[in-house]
């Protein structure tokens, strides 16, 4: 089954918490702090694996999350690392991020590998935290939260060459005679449901891969027919064969078919359009006036389109001349990387802990008073990494409200003594 396109989930692992835990032995009663960090989440990493050569592996499995750092311990021992995970995708795979569906990375080169998400830091333990004058602190970091992202791989083949044409024109053909691809053929529309690769080997030429793709005709750049789902793989090609039937004997007119398939892909990217052409004539073996081909040649010259050919892959008449012209523009014809424009790229935000203030009024039978309602990602990892019940702890969350400037804004919005200050479920009353 050709896969092309897959949505998928994928988190880095969250770093391990530090450790708080102290020294006992026998004879040290009171050792001090001794609590371990916690161990790195592991990685998201993609990397390019040349044996695939579809999405499929995606179709049925859709969240991808890596290990989580351990949690440090006692006696100063650090949590172990998560473990990296590694996906592997065919050559050619694009990674877009779901929601703006801009691209967050191109993988487009044997054995290339990308560190997509990092796995999260451990946290300090609690002997981090030891001075001179806080000697047994009760409190240790958290490890910090892996990142997350929803993605779409989309696969676009690498290809020197892509065939063009209209449905049973021949492209099958022509690919199952020059290379050792072996697609469906047959007699009938849309017997190619899916793109089919080879490699051309004709004596006397460097060897190039051609890609047969399915489903092209008039109305594809809107959807129509299979073209939509498979115009994407010929985008990375630097030259195009485009392939019409010259004989006519499904009464089409060889000429406008050639118009409507450039019309195409016009739409779908001009710059596809832009691409050098070779234009062959095939089925000439049925041909009953040869004049049609010449009439057929000078209306595709008028148009710009110099190399026309005349071929009949069934025959095999022809077949060399084309691929040598193929081979010989190929020689002339740079190898550029695919074009992604600033505005086209994903840039990740950079993760932040997070609050807001609101305020609510409160009034019971005795008094009325306010209620400073701080919430937020800073929140929730402060007082993960607390034990509001202990007094050293306490002084320590109290140096970090005032460090982040939380107790100057609640100044700010007018909080008066006796008024409260709630943290998820932990509240205390201000006093100035």
């Amino acid at each position: 089954m050709f896969i092309d396109k897959a949505k998928i989930f994928v988190k880095s692992g969250n770093g391990g918490d530090g450790a708080i835990t102290f020294r006992r032995e026998k004879y040290v009663p009171l050792g001090g702090p001794d609590g371990g960090d916690g161990g790195k989440g592991g990685s998201i990493i993609f990397q390019v694996e040349t044996g695939i050569t579809t999405l499929l592996d995606f179709k049925y499995k859709k969240r991808f999350i890596a290990e989580a750092g351990g949690n440090g311990s006692g006696a100063k021992c650090y949590g172990k690392d998560g473990q990296n995970l590694v996906i592997k995708v065919p050559m050619g795979t694009i990674i877009r991020e779901a929601v703006s569906n801009k691209i967050v990375a191109d993988l487009s080169h044997k054995g290339q590998e990308l560190v997509l998400l990092k796995g999260g830091k451990g946290g300090k333990g609690n002997v981090k935290f030891a001075t001179a004058t806080k000697q047994a602190p009760h409190y240790a970091e958290p490890g910090m939260p892996g990142d997350e992202l929803n993605l779409i791989l989309e696969l676009k083949l690498l290809a020197d060459v892509g065939l063009l044409g209209f449905p049973n024109v021949g492209k099958s053909t022509l690919l199952s005679m020059t290379t050792k691809a072996k697609p469906k053929i047959a007699n009938y529309h849309f017997t190619t449901l899916k793109p089919n690769l080879g490699v051309v080997a004709v004596d006397g030429i460097e060897p190039f891969v051609m890609a047969d793709i399915p489903g092209i005709i008039e109305g594809a750049a809107e959807g129509v027919g299979l073209g939509i789902q498979f115009l994407r793989h010929i985008e990375r090609t630097r030259l195009l064969i485009h392939i019409v039937d010259i004989s006519g004997v499904e009464g089409r007119e060889p000429f406008e078919d050639f118009v409507k398939i450039n019309e195409e892909l016009k739409k779908y990217s001009v710059k596809l359009w832009d691409r050098p052409q070779i234009v062959v004539a095939n089925k000439t073996d049925m041909l009953y006036d040869d004049s049609i081909f010449e009439d057929f040649k000078k209306k595709v010259q008028e148009m710009g389109f110099d190399k026309v050919f005349k071929m009949s892959a069934a025959t095999n008449d022809g077949v060399d001349a084309v691929m040598k012209e193929a081979a010989r523009m190929l020689k002339e014809i740079p190898i550029t990387e695919l074009e992604i424009s600033e505005d086209e790229m994903y840039i990740p935000e950079e993760k932040k802990f997070t609050y807001e203030i609101k305020v609510e009024h409160n009034k019971d039978e005795e008094e009325e008073y306010d209620v400073y309602i701080v919430e937020g990602t800073f929140v929730d990892r402060l007082l993960s990494a607390v034990n509001v019940n202990d007094a050293d702890s306490l002084r320590y969350f109290h140096k970090v409200l005032r460090n982040k400037g939380i107790f100057d804004e609640i100044r700010e919005m007018g909080i008066k003594d006796g008024d409260m200050v709630r943290l998820n479920d932990f509240e205390f009353e201000y006093v100035l």
